[in-house]
C-alpha cells in the first residue's frame, strides 16, 4: 500500500489512540540512523502462499498449518513457536517489545527481520537494532517512509506481516495462530486487536478476497473507507 493511501488510515489510528504523529516520526528517524537499504526482492512472494502467523494461545495447536506454505511471516513471539515446531521463518515482524533476542539471532543467521519503530519504543530501537546484522534488517515505520525505512501498511505486528506479504506479491495469505477475542488481554491490547481486525478487513477488500480468519466476524466490523 502506498503511503498516500495508508495516510488517512494512519491518521484515524492516531486520533483514536491519541498518539502524536511527531513521536512516530522521531522514532522513525532514530531507526533510520541504523537502517540500510533492503533488497525487497529477497522476500518476493509472487504466486506464493504466505503463512501469516500470530501469537494467539492457539498457535501451538495450529502451527503445523505453516508446513506447506511457501513462506512464513511471523509476528513477534510467533517466530519462536514456529521455530520450536521445526519450521523456518522467512520474515519476523516485531516492534521489539517481547523477544528482541530472537530478532537479533535471526538476523545473525541471515533471516530478515522487519524491525518497527513507533512513538514509544525508541529506547528499544536504540538498545537492540545496533546489535542486529544490518544486512538482514527491514526497517519499518507507520509514519511516512524515509531513506531506508519502509512503510507497507499495518498497525500491529500481525497485520503488518499481512500487509508486507501483500506488498511482496503474495498470491494467498493463510492466517495461523490468530485470535481477536482474548479475555486475558488488557483493554489497550484489545483495542489494538480490533484495529488489526479492521485492517485485515480493509486488506481483504483491497485484494478482492475473503480471509477465513474473519469469517463470522465481518458484519460486526466497522469498515475503513
Amino acid at each position: 500500500m502506498r503511503f498516500e493511501a495508508w495516510e488517512p488510515v494512519y491518521e484515524s489510528i492516531l486520533a483514536e489512540f491519541g498518539y502524536p504523529r511527531s513521536g512516530d516520526e522521531r522514532a522513525r528517524d532514530v531507526l533510520a540512523e541504523y537502517a540500510t537499504p533492503f533488497d525487497v526482492e529477497r522476500l518476493d512472494c509472487t504466486g506464493r502462499t504466505v503463512a501469516v502467523v500470530g501469537a494467539a494461545p492457539s498457535l501451538p495447536d495450529d502451527v503445523e498449518r505453516v508446513g506447506d506454505a511457501d513462506r512464513v511471516f511471523a509476528a513477534s513471539t510467533a517466530a519462536d513457536a514456529v521455530r520450536d515446531a521445526g519450521f523456518d521463518v522467512d520474515l519476523m515482524v516485531t516492534d521489539l517489545d517481547k523477544n528482541p533476542e530472537t530478532a537479533r539471532e535471526l538476523t545473525r543467521e541471515g533471516t530478515p527481520v522487519a524491525a518497527h519503530a513507533h512513538g514509544d519504543n525508541v529506547p528499544a530501537v536504540r538498545e537492540w537494532v545496533p546489535t542486529f546484522d544490518p544486512a538482514h534488517v527491514l526497517a519499518t515505520t507507520q509514519a511516512a517512509p524515509v531513506d531506508s525505512v519502509y512503510n507497507f501498511g499495518g498497525f500491529t505486528d500481525g497485520d503488518r506481516a499481512a500487509f508486507a506479504a501483500d506488498a511482496f506479491g503474495a498470491d494467498e495469505l493463510r492466517f495461523v495462530g490468530w485470535a481477536f477475542d482474548d479475555p486475558s488481554l488488557s483493554a489497550s491490547k484489545a483495542r489494538k486487536l480490533r484495529w488489526a481486525e479492521r485492517l485485515l478487513h480493509l486488506l481483504e477488500r483491497l485484494r478482492g478476497e475473503r480471509f477465513a480468519v474473519l469469517d463470522g466476524r465481518r458484519d460486526a466490523i466497522d469498515p475503513l473507507p
